[in-house]
């Protein structure tokens, strides 16, 4: 993929688009601020969204539970303590989250708002985004942790706990590994300086307060200290390091999804419907959750148990010292009835009582040997389970480096095939058809990874095929898309997406037969899995050649069709 690929975000005060490059954003190090109210938490959803639109996972470290009305439109993870989110999650779900995010690209809205003990959502936190850094030095993918109120990581003034250190590390070292980090909050004067000065990227939205405005003048010049506090919602100083331009003054766009964290008024409050992952998916994950509590409440059975044992054995102890204590006074009375002239009288205490209290103490103490031999055992056991487990998660990633490579040659076969099908242009659409379905994949079918013929794909829609189609009937229909006037666009859009310009054409022939349609409609025709072609349609968006009137829903530009309309009224004449 390009690493040109650029995202809109908004518009500069000159009136020009405000595009950021991807890789920067998911590699790099940035820094957004500005007071409650200014526009801070819509920048990172607007970013969040574009990254989302075009394919791009990433994880949202949530602290005000105010993203999930990003799952409005996309399919999101929604993970945390509350019972609104997907699954109730602890550190120990941490390896699992950071495989689904990374190698699985399962976006993750991590929400720690829910979590009573701060603690607890600490080491969350930190156990993922230690998992994220230690996989990413393998993978190097692109990917970004977004951390909303990141001074209570990395304060200023205050002592920066083990987290902290995390995600400074993170900031210093993830970029050379693919990992970028986003922190956001509203008060710059209290993050620690070391994160904000290694920031590549910066938006500085409006900040009042001397302390905050100070530390403006200091990272960018002292004018823009007054300048900061007159802007208005939504504005924004940017500064960054990819662009000759130092600051730019910028209006963000208004986010798309819903605002989970405006402020409630006084209208009736509507929650949107929202997208989910799937269930097969949060299954693992409550997998996870019911083994450690059903491990944890036999370990506390066997520990009330045992605590019962041992005080039955102190009880029994006290018994019987308590008889041996009556047998040495009966003793010693016996030594005197010895005497003629004393009176023999009954003595408390015999032998067969001792005995019963002494056996009844062996078997109490060979009891609570048992417990703590099944406590050890059971310890032993937990430690082989997580030893197969990390020799699973092991095998997983062969596997997993085993598919890519089949991959790799998948596609080299295609590269070939696409060439071998231009150089003889005599062969028809049903021989083609063939030799798509001669390629077998590693996992998955035809239609999710993408080799599955059009024609097949597609011949439910072929009674509805649009009049520009049906008026060049006599020509292969991908060249309506071929020529001076559309190669160069669709070879860019190939290129910045996991499409070929073959399957670009293919997708556009699929919309001139029957359009509007949404990705996944246009996905199943052209046998590309939904996720490859919501990349290429955005692209092709991008290009001109495509416009969204809906959500995930693409027709032709008008552009495009009135330059089919012309080329089919040449075609009639």
């Amino acid at each position: 993929m390009s690493d040109q690929r650029e995202i809109l975000v908004g518009e500069t005060d000159d009136g020009s688009d405000l595009q950021l490059p991807v890789v920067e954003l998911l590699t790099g190090r940035g820094f957004v601020t500005g007071k409650s109210g200014s526009g801070k938490s819509n920048t990172a959803s607007v970013i969040a969204e574009e990254l989302l639109e075009a394919g791009y996972p990433l994880l949202i470290v949530d602290t005000d539970g105010e993203y999930y009305g990003l799952k409005e439109e996309y399919e999101m993870l929604h993970a945390g303590a509350d019972e609104e989110c997907d699954i109730q999650i602890g550190p120990e779900h941490a390896e699992q989250m950071a495989s689904l995010a990374l190698e699985e690209n399962v976006p993750v809205i991590l929400d720690v708002s829910g979590y009573l003990d701060e603690d607890v959502a600490n080491e969350l936190l930190r156990k993922i985004a230690r998992q994220l850094f230690v996989k990413e030095k393998k993978l190097k993918k692109p990917f970004l942790l977004v951390v909303e109120e990141v001074h209570e990581y990395i304060p200023e003034g205050g002592g920066v706990g083990e987290t902290g250190k995390l995600l400074i590390k993170i900031s210093k070292r993830g970029r050379k590994h693919g990992l970028g980090i986003l922190g956001i909050s509203q008060r710059p004067a209290d993050v620690k300086k070391d994160f904000i000065t290694q920031a590549n990227w910066l938006v500085w939205h409006r900040l009042t307060w001397d302390n905050d405005t100070n530390v403006v003048g200091r990272i960018i010049d002292t004018e823009y200290s007054e300048l900061v506090s007159e802007l208005n919602d939504g504005q924004a100083f940017v500064q960054t390091d990819w662009t000759e331009v130092d600051v730019r003054k910028v209006q963000f766009r208004r986010k798309r999804t819903f605002d989970a964290g405006a402020t409630p008024g006084l209208d009736d409050f509507k929650r949107p419907e929202l997208k989910s992952v799937s269930d097969a998916l949060v299954g693992d994950l409550q997998d996870i959750s019911e083994r450690k509590q059903r491990e944890e409440d036999r370990i506390i059975e066997l520990e009330n148990e045992l605590e019962k044992k041992e005080k039955r054995i102190e009880t029994l102890e006290n018994e019987l010292e308590s008889a041996r204590d009556v047998s040495s006074a009966a003793k010693q009375m016996a030594d005197a009835l010895m005497q003629p002239e004393t009176v023999q009288t009954e003595l408390p205490g015999d032998e067969e009582e001792r005995r019963r209290l002494h056996d009844e103490l062996l078997d109490l103490e060979a009891e609570r040997d048992e417990l703590e031999d099944e406590l050890e055992a059971r310890g032993e056991r937990i430690e082989t389970l997580e030893a197969k487990l990390a020799s699973r998660t092991d095998t997983m990633e062969r596997l997993r480096e085993e598919n890519e490579r089949l991959r790799e040659r998948v596609r080299e076969h295609d590269t070939k095939r696409e060439a071998n099908s231009v150089a003889e242009s005599g062969s028809t659409a049903e021989s083609e058809s063939k030799s798509m379905a001669e390629i077998v994949q590693a996992g998955g079918n035809d239609i999710e990874f993408g080799y599955t013929s059009v024609d097949s794909a597609s011949s439910d829609g072929a009674d509805s095929r649009s009049d520009i189609t049906t008026a060049t009937e006599s020509a292969a229909p991908e060249e309506l898309f071929e020529g001076e006037w559309i190669d160069d666009r669709l070879t860019r859009a190939a290129e910045r997406s996991q499409c070929t310009a073959t399957t670009a054409r293919q997708a556009l022939v699929v919309l001139a037969r029957d359009e509007p349609l949404e990705t996944k409609t246009v996905a199943n025709r052209v046998g590309r899995s939904a996720v490859a072609v919501q990349g290429l349609c955005s692209e092709l968006r991008t290009e001109g050649i495509l416009d969204r009137p809906g959500k995930r829903t693409y027709t032709l530009s008008d552009g495009v069709r009135s330059k089919l309309t012309a080329m089919a009224n040449a075609n009639a004449e």
